[in-house]
């Protein structure tokens, strides 16, 4: 029997954003980036701990500057090539033990996809803002990497 999706309560944490980037690759090369080859684009190889089903937790960790940060989550909707909604959580100086929602839609054109990525429920501008900044190079490094061949 599969359990309902619990949906974190963001009615508290009202902060939040929201991205669009045209990509090189097609929706389906993308999906995968994101629900199966993490450590490809974003994580620290060997650290994902990732299995993409609806309810399904993960954990992963990446490497900055010598910093190293754990996240985690876990995935609330998947459908295939269109849409990956999961709940985001890092520590101090990304979402501050907050429960956060990412939600990425990929559009196809006639090029590639227009992914389109909101971010919510940060309790503040700072975390907000943190992300706002991060998430355009992220994006940037995921094109680049799902432009190359696998």
């Amino acid at each position: 029997m599969i359990e309902p999706v619990r949906v974190p309560d963001l009615s508290s944490r009202p902060y939040g954003l929201e991205v669009e980037r045209t990509m090189t690759a097609p929706p389906p090369a993308l999906y995968r980036a994101w629900t199966e080859r993490f450590d490809h684009w974003f994580a620290t190889p060997g650290s994902v701990l990732m299995r993409p089903a609806v309810n399904e937790p993960f954990f992963f960790e990446t490497e900055y500057q010598g910093m190293r940060s754990p996240h985690h989550g876990r995935f609330l909707r998947l459908v295939p090539d269109q849409i990956v909604e999961l709940t985001w959580v890092t520590g101090a100086g990304g979402t501050d033990g907050a429960e956060t929602v990412v939600t990425v839609e990929l559009v196809p054109t006639d090029t590639g996809t227009r992914l389109r990525l909101a971010h919510a429920g940060f309790a503040d501008e700072a975390a907000r803002d943190r992300h706002s900044q991060a998430w355009p190079m992220v994006l940037e490094q995921l094109d680049r990497r799902t432009a190359e061949p696998a």
